[in-house]
Formats: C-alpha cells, structure tokens, sequence
C-alpha cells in the first residue's frame, strides 16, 4: 500500500481518485508546521500540497519513502527543487488546470471594458440612471490581436471566432501551418499594435517581454484600442498605458495582474475611468481549483505505480556511470540551445541536435532535455520550462526534436551541435569542453571561435577590412560599455567575418543601433546568457 499524505486544504473531488485506489492510503493533515511534517514524513510515499505548506530540504530529508510531491497549481516557489532533485524525488505541478477558466475571465473582461460595464454598474447603484455616457462596441467584426498562443490564448482565440472577430495572432512559435490550422493570421507584434481593435496578452513574462508594449508601441498603436492582461503584470508599461488613455489613444483597458501585487493604494490604475480591473482572478474559480487537484492526483498516481507522467518540473535520476559523464555537459547544453535561440529569425520548427565523440556512446536524452530547455526559456521564461517538461512543451508547440550520433568529434574528444531551423533561417552554434578552460563555443555557423558561453555578448557580422575591430572598441568605450574579450572568425581575408565580444554589462538598444551604422558592419545581436 502506498500512503499519501495531503498537507493543505484540498478538495475531496480533486483527491477522489487517490482515495479510492484500493493500492493507496490517503491521509488529510492541514496545517502542520515544519517540525511537525519532518517528524511524520518519513512513513509517507507522496506528498500533496498548495502553497501554504513549505517542502524545505529539511522535509526531503527526512521523506525516506517519499517518491513524488505534487502541487495543485503551477507556482512551486514553496517546493525546494534542488533537495527534491538530489534525492531523487519527483515534483509535479498542474499547468494546464487553470487554461479554460483564465480564458474566461479574460473574455469576461474583454466584454466588460467593451461595454462599459463596472461603471455603468457603480453609477446606476449609486442611483444615476445614465445611458449616454456607456456607449459600448461590438466585439463582431473586429480585429483581436492575441499575443502568446500557448494553451490559454488558442482558447481564447477559439472563442473569440465564434463571436465573430477577426483574429491576429503573435507567438514567437507560431508557424504559418499552425496558425492556418486555427484559423487566425500570423502575424508581428508591430502588426497587431498597429491594426487591432482589441488586444490581450498571454505570454510568459521574461526579459524578453518585460514592457514588449510600451511608449514606442503606444505611439504608432490604432487609436481606440482596447487591452487586456490576464497573464503577468510587467508585460504592459503600466505608466505608458495610463499616459495612451490620457491621450486617447487607448480606449479602454482591463487588468487582471499587475508589476507589484497588491497594489499601491495610489496607483493609477485603481481611479481611472477607462481601466477596470480585477485582483488576479483568472484562476480562481471552483472548476479550476479541483481541476488542478484532479490533474496532480492523476499524475501522483501514475508515479507511485510506476506509469508514464507529465508535469514534472525537475530533473528525474540518471543512472550514477552516465551522470558522470554528461553532467559537465548539462550547462554548456543549455546555453547552446539559449545562444542560438537568440540568434534565429522566425518560428522555430525544428531543433537538430549532433553528439559527436564519447557522448554518442551514451544516453544523452537529459542534455537534450537541457538544450531544448535553453532554446524554450528564452521565450517562455526560466520558470516555465525545465528540464523535465521542455520536450513536452516542444512537442505543444509542433517544434521537431532531432537526434544524431556521430563516433568522431573534429578536432574535439567530444563536441555538441545545435541547429534551429525556421520557414526562413538555419543558424547552427557547436560547443565543447576544453580541458582547463571548461565550457566554450567553438562554432557559430560556418565561423570557427572559442567564446565562454557566459555573460553578456555581442555578436557583430561584418566584412573582414582594416580598421572594423577599433572602430567597434571605439564606439562602445564611447558609451561606457567595457570589452573583457573578443574573439574574431572569418572564412577568408577580406570576405564575411563575425566578432563575439563578452562586454561587463548589457548594452543599451540604442548603442546596438549606432554599431549596425558602422560602415562595413552588417549586423548587431545582444546575447544574455
């Protein structure tokens, strides 16, 4: 018998299938402090758990028998990975629970700002009975920009066809075929600003999309615009949207999230007229919450009977012969696939993946899972992908995962191939470690360099002439921006060429447009790493 301990309240609908499995015990025991939990942990097999009850390594410590802890929801900030990793316990969550009724809401808050409604409602209660200040807009016949077409804004998009609007769809992995599939038009952030009537958000939020819409979008946006976020706050300048609405620019606009949550009591969203909001509701109803218990259980189950599961957010044990040889591998993996992410143009539909030397007489699965989790994060956020749920993710977003071996390694005992395709670009990045030196970069395309993959990097195209490398050093010593290394490649003299520099902090946009001036010089990509 396996025996299943539940820390935090949770539904008897969402645990039903565990308490009736005739192979396990179920036990309900909210509200046990640290020591209380570490004291009685170690007869338990599984641990079911929400946000209140903190697994500290402590707890996975003293789990002897514990196999997997599943938490109800998606945030596992309250679950120590790392110890759960270390001791080979599983950690699963529920990602997809909370799709439909996110969806909702955001559909509710479309028609809500649409028509007027929160203010219409505190005026007619308040006892004035004023129809001419609410004139609303249909949403049939308009243009719905949607940004991120992950689970929640395909639902989204699928609703708002059957109410007639036309929908615009931005996705950094969003192919022309899947897009057809839906239904929808591919489309660039830019084109959406400028052409849509209404807009709502649902991606991650990353570096990358940190204020994606802000004062230079707002500037050339179609005036009457109507926005929704019901996905992270910081997606959308805060302060820029209020200065649109001032400027009538934007419409209207509804929140269901915010940059710092609660809340100020001051903040500017909270008594504008033409922006409603709500206090992170998109998932909160009662389907959503015992869906997202069902979902763990399910996979709990699956776990403790040795059966296929999804939704693992770390790493499961490799066996201790492989973990010795591919555990080097693990970072320089991940920022191979993070490199070249940043480099290609287009949706990724394909990731190629060559192991060349020792490595390909070994199970290298969990340095695909680390690649294709750099590739992933870049886009979908460090906290959204691991290393255990990257290939499904992949597999959601019809991205083509493949695998070659080879027994050679040019010039190297061993060396990893990362090539990204999309409908309109190859980019390719080899790396390998060198004894001494550790992890390094020793091919950008058709380029040979040695670059730590580490840092803050520029990448510079250009034509191999006199005089390329000063005036680059030149231009960003002019803007405070210190070289710690450069590494140039060219194929012949006086032909194409590329320079990586490794600078001591990140360069500002606006530096990066005065490189690309530089005559000779092609292009200027920024890489985090």
């Amino acid at each position: 018998m396996f025996k299943v301990l539940v820390s935090d309240p949770i539904s008897d609908l969402g645990i039903q299938k565990l308490v009736d499995a005739e192979d396990v015990v179920v036990e309900k025991k909210p509200g046990l402090s640290e020591d209380e939990l570490v004291a009685i942990i170690g007869e338990y097999d599984a641990l079911l758990v929400r946000s209140q009850t903190r697994v500290t390594a402590r707890v996975m410590e003293a789990g002897k028998s514990l196999k997997v802890v599943g938490r109800a929801g998606v945030g596992v900030d309250n679950i120590d990975l790392e110890a759960a990793t270390q001791r080979g316990i599983i950690v699963i969550n529920a990602p997809d629970g909370n799709t439909i009724t996110t969806c909702e809401h955001t559909f509710a808050m479309m028609m809500a700002v649409a028509r007027h409604i929160p203010q219409a409602y505190l005026k007619t209660v308040g006892g004035e009975w004023d129809r001419k200040s609410f004139v609303g807009v249909e949403l049939r016949g308009k243009i719905l920009g949607v940004l991120g077409m992950g689970r929640i804004g395909s639902e989204v998009a699928k609703r708002a066809k059957a109410f007639g609007m036309e929908i615009w769809g931005y996705d950094p992995f969003l192919t022309e075929e899947r897009a057809e599939k839906l239904g929808i038009r591919l489309s660039s952030v830019d084109d959406i600003v400028r052409n849509a009537d209404f807009m709502t958000v649902h991606t991650p939020l990353t570096p990358e999309t940190r204020h994606m819409i802000s004062r230079p979008q707002f500037e050339v946006m179609k005036k009457g615009m109507r926005i929704v976020n019901c996905a992270r706050g910081g997606i959308i300048d805060e302060h820029a949207l209020v200065e649109a609405a001032d400027q009538g620019i934007v419409a209207g606009a509804a929140f269901d999230v915010f940059e710092s949550e609660p809340p100020a009591a001051d903040h500017p969203f909270l008594k504008h007229p033409k922006i409603i909001v709500t206090p992170h509701l998109g998932a909160s109803t009662v389907e959503a919450q015992e869906n997202v218990a069902i979902d763990v259980s399910e996979q709990v189950l699956n776990i403790l009977r040795d059966k296929p599961f999804i939704n693992a957010v770390n790493m499961p044990p490799i066996p201790a012969n492989v973990l010795s040889i591919l555990q080097p591998y693990f970072s320089l993996s991940e920022k191979l696939g993070s490199f070249v992410s940043q480099l290609i143009e287009g949706a990724v539909e394909e990731i190629n993946v060559t192991y060349a030397g020792d490595l390909s007489e070994v199970d290298t699965q969990p340095l695909t899972r680390y690649i294709v989790r750099g590739v992933l994060s870049h886009h979908l956020g460090a906290d959204q992908v691991n290393v255990v749920n990257s290939m499904h993710l992949a597999k959601e977003r019809h991205v083509n995962i493949v695998v070659n071996s080879l027994h050679a390694a040019r010039d190297f005992t061993n060396s990893i191939t990362v090539t990204l395709r999309s409908k309109v670009a190859t980019r390719q990045v080899i790396g390998t470690m060198l004894t001494g030196y550790g992890p390094r970069i020793v091919q950008i395309d058709r380029f040979t360099v040695d670059v730590a993959p580490e840092g803050n990097l520029i990448l510079v195209s250009h034509n191999d002439k006199p005089g390329i490398i000063g005036s680059v050093g030149t231009l960003l010593g002019d803007n405070g921006v210190n070289i710690a290394a450069m590494q140039v490649g060219r194929e012949l003299q006086g032909g194409s060429a590329i320079m990586v520099l490794t600078v001591d902090k990140i360069a500002h946009q606006d530096v990066i447009a005065k490189l690309v001036q530089l005559p000779d010089l092609n292009k200027a990509k920024e890489i985090k790493l």
